[in-house]
């Protein structure tokens, strides 16, 4: 059974005292396939280290996340722009827009937005979305941008059932992580009105650890939970869902 991870952070400094293990229980647990979403220039060396020790396993997005578009948005945006043309990717992320922390650079997250999505296009990449308290604003953009060549990941879906609709018709997969498996979460209320053919696995760690593990640390190891909630979901087998999500994230990615 191969499983996918198609969204953590395993060069966060929560992993600094025991990353290899914490990279070797996911493997040993069938999750082979890590996708690691940027987040600005000062983690790009920790990613390329990870790659190095996990070339089979791991594979690097490059791009701007939401939160860390400050005042030095363009020199951030010049670095991305640099390292898509020096080198190959998997996709454009985390891109997006956060309001959830501050709104104080919403014109520059939009910007940001828009323009690393065009470069995606232009390196015929798929987008990995972050949308956090902005899901107008995320549909406003890619409404402008929409073309056969839009491709991605709405990572950490958290929305309605009609924000799931809205989402696919822009031609995202949903990321379906930790939030699927909580009593509040909501998500596992609809989910099994979207097909399975829409949805890839996720855990965002270290963050938005699954139950029950809920408030911990999270690692991607735990993506067993995820999956074996949606096996309940759809009514099907862990190995069903484990399939199908990998082959989704392969569409996606490429690989």
């Amino acid at each position: 059974m191969i499983i996918t991870d198609t969204h953590t952070h395993l060069y966060s400094e929560q992993f600094d005292e025991d990353r290899n293990e914490m990279i070797q229980r996911a493997i040993d647990a069938g999750v082979s396939r890590l996708f690691i979403p940027a987040i600005d220039s000062t983690y790009f060396n920790a990613m390329l280290t990870l790659e190095k020790q996990y070339p089979k396993n791991t594979f690097l997005m490059m791009g701007l996340h939401p939160t860390h578009v400050k005042d030095n948005v363009e020199e951030e945006l010049a670095f991305v722009k640099k390292q898509l043309n020096k080198r190959n990717f998997y996709a454009v992320g985390e891109i997006g827009i956060d309001l959830y922390w501050d709104k104080t650079f919403l014109k520059q997250q939009q910007h940001a937005f828009k323009t690393q999505i065009n470069w995606a296009k232009e390196k015929n990449l798929p987008i990995v979305i972050h949308c956090r308290d902005a899901f107008d604003e995320i549909f406003e953009v890619l409404e402008e941008v929409k073309d056969e060549r839009l491709i991605g990941i709405f990572h950490c879906f958290t929305g309605t059932l009609e924000q799931a609709k809205k989402a696919i018709s822009f031609n995202m997969k949903l990321g379906i992580g930790g939030v699927v498996t909580f009593k509040n979460g909501k998500i596992d209320q609809f989910l099994n009105q979207i097909p399975l053919n829409h949805i890839v696995l996720e855990t965002d760690a270290p963050y938005l650890a699954p139950s029950p593990f809920r408030g911990k640390r999270n690692e991607s190891s735990y993506i067993i939970n995820v999956l074996n909630k949606l096996a309940d979901i759809y009514n099907s087998t862990a190995e069903e869902v484990a399939e199908i999500t990998t082959q989704n994230s392969k569409k996606i990615f490429g690989i």
